[in-house]
């Protein structure tokens, strides 16, 4: 037997080393200040009056933000709002504690995808989301406890470290924002949106061709059914005058993106009709087929989103999302997506609809339209390949007065410092009324300009 020298020895030893360390080595995560984001629930860690509960992502107003650094055995993650006050335990409850208590030092451990558990130092036992009860929300209160799935957590940096983009041709789609008018059939201009006592608060001031032609790209519209198909209407079709077709503004856009083959538009449908009703509007658009964008044909949730630039090169410039449920679309024996219309809740993440009431204050919390006693789709939903489109709604249940132009000029400091974190992306899609006023392109323009890490 030939004898190893002491070179081959050392190689030997190396080449051991290497195939026992993982290719890709978990990331503890740098000191920093962070929001403490449930993986489940997508709603953040804060401490109040002693106690701390997940609270809907606020940016700095609720004491949601923490620092965290070397303490003790481990790390401590002090409040940014309450000096010398740590995130930690008392007995199986979450709580917030002096810095320098044995309860406030936690291991924090990287468990992959970019989500941490929050272990206690001294014992086996983690900071969790309590159980969720049959019927119900999740509990606001958190715990000390058990092991699992409801004891992933991100950290999400409250000042993210942004990066250049590439040319608009060459991002995804889930790279670029888009300016979106919440219910752009309801504009006094094209025709009738609602029973004439409430026909005086239009969303939007300008017809659809002149939203297009104004860079509006994204397009909310409600549809009712009626003897005559699918209506865009409020609440009911019900004594609207002059009552417009689906089909008649899904012509405008097919019509606009004939004419200009670089643009790209989504629709987003909050649909009250039968699927067989939709079907037959959608079939009376002349070449509508011919630019319908099918992400589940196209393998965008193993590949992820394409470019803007192969989008354009295969003439798929249309999106068609529905809110509808794909259940009772099962129930009726058709589904949407078989003639190219989407589910929004499989292909999208959207906060709640409303900041409020028409006037007055507002609530600036961003947290997903679907969380509740019977969804749960957190703003962080993410898969291995994919990345659910982000859209971020900025306002109220009526657009009262001179009240939406007033909020379109925070429709930025909202996007970038409530709801990119809220949602660990950009909001792609920047739903505001009255779009004319306030200058919201400038806040699309803003998002434009970099990449969210």
């Amino acid at each position: 037997m030939r004898a190893f020298t002491a070179a081959k020895l050392t190689t030997l030893a190396t080449l051991t080393a290497s195939l026992l360390t993982p290719a890709t080595a978990l990331a503890a995560p740098a000191n920093g200040t962070y929001y403490v984001q449930s993986a489940v629930t997508g709603l953040n860690a804060a401490g109040s009056s002693g106690t701390v509960a997940q609270h809907r992502p606020k940016g700095n107003e609720d004491r949601q933000q923490w620092k965290l650094r070397s303490g003790g055995s481990g790390q401590v993650l002090e409040s940014t709002d309450q000096a010398g006050r740590c995130l930690g335990r008392a007995g199986g409850n979450a709580v917030v504690v002096g810095c320098d208590s044995a309860d406030a030092v936690w291991s924090v451990q990287p468990i992959g995808a970019g989500q941490y558990t929050l272990k206690d130092a001294g014992a086996d036992r983690f900071l969790t989301v309590a159980n969720k009860p049959s019927g119900a929300n999740y509990p606001d209160a958190l715990l000390a406890g058990g092991n699992g799935d409801l004891a992933r957590w991100y950290l999400t940096p409250v000042t993210a470290q942004t990066t250049a983009p590439p040319p608009l041709d060459q991002r995804r789609l889930d790279e670029v924002t888009f300016l979106t008018a919440h219910n752009a059939f309801a504009n006094g201009v094209d025709g009738g949106f609602a029973p004439p006592f409430v026909n005086w608060v239009p969303n939007q001031s300008k017809g659809l061709n002149q939203q297009l032609a104004d860079g509006v790209r994204g397009f909310m519209m409600d549809i009712y059914q009626t003897p005559d198909g699918a209506i865009l209407c409020h609440t009911s079709c019900t004594l609207v005058s002059r009552p417009v077709a689906l089909s008649v503004d899904l012509q405008r856009i097919v019509d606009f993106l004939n004419a200009n083959p670089s643009e790209i538009v989504t629709v987003f449908l909050e649909d009250y009709v039968d699927p067989g009703v939709l079907r037959n509007s959608l079939a009376s658009v002349n070449g509508l087929t011919n630019v319908l964008f099918r992400p589940d044909q196209a393998g965008v949730r193993d590949r992820g989103w394409p470019t803007v630039s192969a989008l354009r090169s295969a003439n798929d410039r249309l999106l068609i999302f529905s809110d509808h449920s794909r259940s009772s679309d099962q129930s009726a024996g058709l589904t949407r997506d078989s003639f190219g219309v989407m589910y929004q809740r499989d292909w999208t993440v959207e906060n709640y609809w409303s900041m409020g009431s028409a006037t007055g204050t507002s609530d600036w919390s961003c947290y997903s339209r679907w969380y509740g006693a019977n969804d749960n789709v957190p703003l962080t939903r993410t898969e291995p390949n994919f990345r659910p489109l982000f859209v971020m709604n900025h306002f109220r249940d009526a657009p009262v007065g001179g009240t939406p132009g007033t909020d379109n000029t925070k429709l930025l400091d909202r996007a970038q410092r409530f709801c990119q974190p809220a949602a660990r992306k950009k909001p792609g899609y920047l739903a505001v009324d009255r779009y004319d006023l306030g200058n919201p392109a400038s806040a699309v323009n803003a998002l434009n300009s970099y990449l969210y890490p």
